[in-house]
Order: C-alpha cells, then sequence, then structure tokens
C-alpha cells in the first residue's frame, strides 16, 4: 500500500526529499544548543568570564537562528509536498475512476467514492505531512539526545532507558484499541455522504411526501454514530496526555534527585562527576526525549486513521476496469449492423441470476428496430451489450460484423449514440450541453439536430436562446424537454448505431412520433434502436423485439405481432382500448 501511495508524488519528490534533510539540520541544532548552554552556564556565568559568557552566547543566538531557519524551510517543504502529492492523488483516482466500466462501478457507491476523493485523501495527506517532517524530526531527536544524554553520563541516563518502555507500551496499547473504531468511522462517512446525496438529489419528493423530519431523523442517527465512534476514540486518546505528563515529571524527578546528589558529591566539579550546566543539559534532553516520544504517538495516531484511509483509496487504484481494449484493436466501424449470437449476461454481483439468456438478434444496417417488454424484461442491459458498456457473460455481440470485445472502445463508442433511460444534462450553458455529442459543432449543425429532435422550438422561446444557462441536473427545464435535448446531443456524434432507451417517454405523443418521423428522413443509414413502454412509438419500426424476463419472446412487424404474440396484442390493446390515437 504504502509504494503504491508514495508513487503519486511524482514532480514532489524534490521537496520530499528535502524536507527531511532539513528536519535533521535542525534536531542536530537543537543537541547542540543545551551542549552550548552548558558551557556558558560552567565556563561562563560560574566561572565568571566575561569572554565565555559572549563567546558562547553568541554560538547559542547563531544556533538558534539557524535551527529557527531549518525548521521554516522544512514546513514550507513539507506543506508543497503534501499538497501536491494530494493533488496528484486526488487526480490519479479521479481519472481512474474515469476508466471504470459499470460493473466497475457498481462495486462503490457515489457516496463512497465521494468520500474516498475528499476525506480520505485528506488524512493521508496530513500523514504523509507529518511523515517527512515530524516521523523523521522525532526519532532523530530521541536518538541524538540520547547519545548526547550518555555521554554527560551514562548511569543517570538510565533513567530514560526505565521511562520510555513504560510511555511506549502504553502509547500502543491505545492505538490498537483505536484503529478499529476508525475504520469503522469511515465506513459510516460513506453512509452520512449517501443520505446527504440522496436528500439533495430527491429533495423535491421530500417536500412532496412530507418527510423532512424523516430524513432529518435519518441524518441525525448516522451522525451520531460518527459522534459516538470518534468519542470514544477520544476518550481512549485522551489518556495520552496524563502519561506523557507523568512519565515527563517522574523523569525530572528522578534527574533531579539523583544529579543534585552526583552534585554534592562530586562538589560540582564535571571532571569528577557532575556539574550545574551538566544536570540542566540533561533535563533539557529529557524533555526532548519526551516530547519526541510524544511526537512518535501522535505520529502513530495520525498514521492509524491514515492506514484505513489508504487501504480504501488503493481499493479504488487497484480496481481494474472488465472492459480493457484489446492488444490489436479494430478501429473502424463498417457500418451499423448488430447481431447477437446466443448471448447470455448477468451482473457481477449475481452471476447466477441471468438477467439476458440465449439471445439471438440480427439487425441490418440502418433498420430501425422497437424493443418492447415489461419493466425488468432487461431491455435496457440488451442495448448496453452494443457500445460495451457491458461484456456478454457467454456468447458474442458483433458491431459491423466484428465481436464488439476487438473494436477500441473509444473507437466503437465513437459510432453508437445512447440516450440513456435516466436523461442528465451538466450545469452550463444548452450550447454547451449539445457541443458533448460534437465539439466542433457548429450554431448551425445544432440547430439542425435540435430541430430533429423538437428541440429548437422550445429553445427559442428561451430569451438567451442557445447560451440559456441549464441548472445542474437540468433542474430549470421539464423532463420532455431535457429528453429531447439529450436526444440533440446524440444525434451531433452522426453516429452509425442511435439507441434511444425509454427516452421518449415525457414527450407527448404527437411530438414523438415527428420525432421518428424526422429520424425515417434525415438519418435513414443509421441504425435506429427505439426501447418503449407505447406500442405506438415502435409501431412504424421494421422489427419489433419483445422482450419477457431476459429473453426475447417474439421478433417481427407490427402486424406480424399481432397475430403471433399474445404479449405484443395484449399491449397494443391495453394501450388503444377505446379507439386510441394513431399518431402515424
Amino acid at each position: 500500500m504504502v509504494k503504491k501511495l508514495a508513487s503519486h508524488v511524482r514532480e514532489y519528490k524534490k521537496q520530499a526529499i528535502l524536507t527531511p534533510i532539513l528536519v535533521m539540520g535542525e534536531v542536530i541544532l537543537e543537541i547542540l544548543i543545551p551542549l552550548i548552554m552548558a558551557e556558558l552556564i560552567d565556563k561562563g556565568i560560574d566561572g565568571g568570564s566575561m569572554p565565555d559568557i559572549i563567546r558562547y552566547g553568541a554560538a547559542l543566538l547563531i544556533s538558534a537562528l539557524i535551527a529557527l531557519a531549518f525548521g521554516v524551510g522544512a514546513g514550507r517543504t513539507s506543506a508543497v509536498a503534501a499538497a501536491g502529492f494530494a493533488k496528484n492523488l486526488r487526480g490519479d483516482m479521479y481519472d481512474h475512476v474515469q476508466e471504470f466500466s459499470f460493473s466497475n462501478i457498481d462495486k462503490f457507491s457515489t457516496a463512497s467514492i465521494v468520500t474516498r476523493l475528499t476525506t480520505d485523501i485528506t488524512n493521508v495527506q496530513m500523514a504523509f505531512q507529518m511523515l517527512i517532517r515530524i516521523a523523521m524530526r522525532a526519532p532523530g531527536m530521541m536518538i541524538f539526545a540520547l547519545i548526547a544524554a550518555f555521554r554527560i553520563d551514562s548511569e543517570l541516563s538510565l533513567v530514560f532507558l526505565c521511562v520510555m518502555p513504560l510511555l511506549a507500551v502504553g502509547l500502543a496499547v491505545m492505538i490498537r484499541l483505536v484503529h478499529p473504531i476508525f475504520n469503522r468511522v469511515f465506513k459510516t462517512y460513506d453512509r452520512l455522504n449517501n443520505v446527504v446525496q440522496e436528500n439533495l438529489a430527491g429533495i423535491r419528493v421530500v417536500k412532496s411526501f412530507n418527510r423532512q423530519e424523516h430524513e432529518i431523523e435519518k441524518f441525525g442517527g448516522t451522525s451520531t454514530r460518527i459522534y459516538k465512534d470518534f468519542s470514544k476514540a477520544e476518550k481512549i486518546m485522551a489518556f495520552i496526555n496524563p502519561l506523557m505528563q507523568f512519565c515527563m515529571y517522574l523523569t525530572m524527578l528522578l534527574l533531579s534527585w539523583f544529579g543534585a546528589r552526583a552534585i554534592v558529591a562530586c562538589g560540582n566539579d564535571a571532571a569528577l562527576g557532575l556539574s550545574t550546566g551538566e544536570l540542566i543539559s540533561l533535563i533539557t534532553y529529557s524533555m526532548q526525549i519526551l516530547m519526541s516520544l510524544m511526537m512518535i504517538s501522535m505520529i502513530f495516531v495520525m498514521l492509524t486513521m491514515a492506514r484505513a484511509s489508504g487501504e480504501r483509496i488503493v481499493e479504488i487504484l487497484d480496481e481494474t476496469s472488465d472492459l480493457r481494449d484489446p492488444e490489436d484493436p479494430v478501429f473502424e466501424v463498417k457500418d451499423g449492423s448488430v447481431d447477437f449470437e446466443d448471448v447470455h449476461f448477468s451482473y457481477g454481483h449475481a452471476r447466477e441470476k441471468e438477467v439476458l439468456s440465449g439471445i439471438n438478434l440480427h439487425i441490418k444496417s440502418g433498420q430501425t428496430v422497437g424493443i418492447i417488454g415489461a419493466t425488468g424484461s432487461a431491455k435496457s442491459s440488451l442495448v448496453q451489450m452494443i457500445p460495451r458498456l457491458y461484456d456478454a457473460t457467454a456468447g458474442s455481440v458483433k458491431v459491423g460484423g466484428v465481436d464488439v470485445r476487438k473494436y477500441h472502445i473509444e473507437s466503437l463508442r465513437n459510432q453508437v449514440a445512447m440516450v440513456l433511460q435516466k436523461n442528465t444534462l451538466f450545469s452550463g450553458t444548452i450550447a454547451e450541453n449539445l457541443r458533448w455529442g460534437n465539439e466542433n459543432a457548429t450554431d448551425a449543425q445544432m440547430r439542425h439536430a435540435c430541430e430533429l429532435a423538437c428541440a429548437d422550438e422550445f429553445i427559442n422561446t428561451f430569451e438567451d436562446g442557445y447560451e440559456t444557462y441549464i441548472e445542474q441536473g437540468g433542474t430549470n427545464v421539464s423532463g420532455g424537454q431535457k429528453q429531447r435535448l439529450c436526444i440533440a446531443r446524440a444525434l451531433l456524434k452522426k453516429p452509425k448505431i442511435l439507441i434511444l432507451d425509454d427516452s421518449t417517454s415525457a414527450c407527448d405523443m404527437k411530438t414523438d412520433a415527428m420525432i421518428r418521423k424526422a429520424f425515417r428522413k434525415e438519418i435513414p443509414d443509421t441504425t435506429k434502436i427505439i426501447i418503449a413502454q407505447r406500442a405506438a412509438s415502435v409501431q412504424d419500426a421494421d422489427q419489433i423485439i419483445v422482450m419477457d424476463d431476459g429473453h426475447i419472446s417474439a421478433a417481427g412487424t407490427h402486424d406480424e405481432l399481432m397475430e403471433k404474440s399474445v404479449i405484443y396484442r395484449e399491449v397494443y390493446e391495453s394501450q388503444n382500448k377505446g379507439g386510441g390515437i394513431n399518431e402515424q
């Protein structure tokens, strides 16, 4: 995991390497300062030598200033390295998610991906900054301080070796207790983000059903679980400070007791034993050692949180798309013919249950094909095989006579325009949304596509026309208007295959008929596959496919199906009962 994450430092490697070097420089100077201080006290103050006071005082001041400069430099480089690392990691994660197939996306909730891109990366960023700075400073300070202390008085320094294990064991126990809590907290964060996302996306439904109180309770329950877990972790971590204080005071007490006895025994003569200056240095080193241990404990706490976050991030980065280009891909789609040959399909999380079974279907290039069936009959699953949004579990799907798995994915999808069942518009102008189909589309091309999709008529009623701003999710246009804009966007691709997945359901029957009439006249060479709930929407198709529980129940023209398909006949008669409107 560490190696995987470290690979994302890249161009900020220089700052990441420079930070520990600056930190070690700061540490060395901070170790030298107590030694200079001891000389100042013993030779200058106690010895009554003004030249020594000036010399050692100047050395003390210069050392402090240089240490400060090293510290400031380390702070700047560590901040740049950590922020850059987080930027790279967030960008790489986002890019990787874009490569996911639908089956990969199905493994992670949207809220979980958002949490990993925000909270988890922030935790890893903070841990990384602490790692390259404090994680180098604390052990270095502790080791050098111990060496310096043992050089002054090896017997008295044994106090450190008695106190340090006590603090280390206490910290280890606490870290072991809080790690599972942090793991649980981040999973709860996913649920919290999911609750917020669902509420905001469906706020109109919430208000129309007066379910605000229910949503508040749901949010409050999840938020309370996070509070309880964090409170539990903080209660455990609260023992760190008292433990640290106990070890610190115990060390100072033992050093003062034994040090004072040693000074009295040798008459404050450093040559015979211990001097006052050396005792002050030992006390200073004891503070440095114990503070280093304290910093190490903080590092472990941060790393404990970051470990859980890092595992979640790597889980995304290690997820490989099950839809990949072949070694020698085909880049050109010859025509819009589609062939299903004994196709079976099931979603990854439910392999034992087939969604599609034994599908055999042949569509000629330029044909208009209608697909009809009850809800849950796998109509959408069927057409998602064509642009290779999913791969067949068994059998093969061919476009232009070539298995879709042999195509360069981008080249295939450029020739297959699909208006999904759930239409999505992005924040921006109408023109910007339309240019998703063709980023180089001219104004004339956009107008023509909108005319075919019967969208031009309502766009011209807007004050700003094609520069009208679309709110996030297309909330400022109606369902029918959104569908027509999405159809126009798909037409701008000039695809060989156009798939409409129940994409005119919000349009009135007259508009629906006008769109189909425009298709027949303007794009006769494009294969058109129309999924619909209304029989009238597919009545004039060259071929109508009747889906039933994941298999093709019947196929043929309208007249043929009226004779041989009970399902189609029942649907048609129920929808046209009492002399329904035939807009043809």
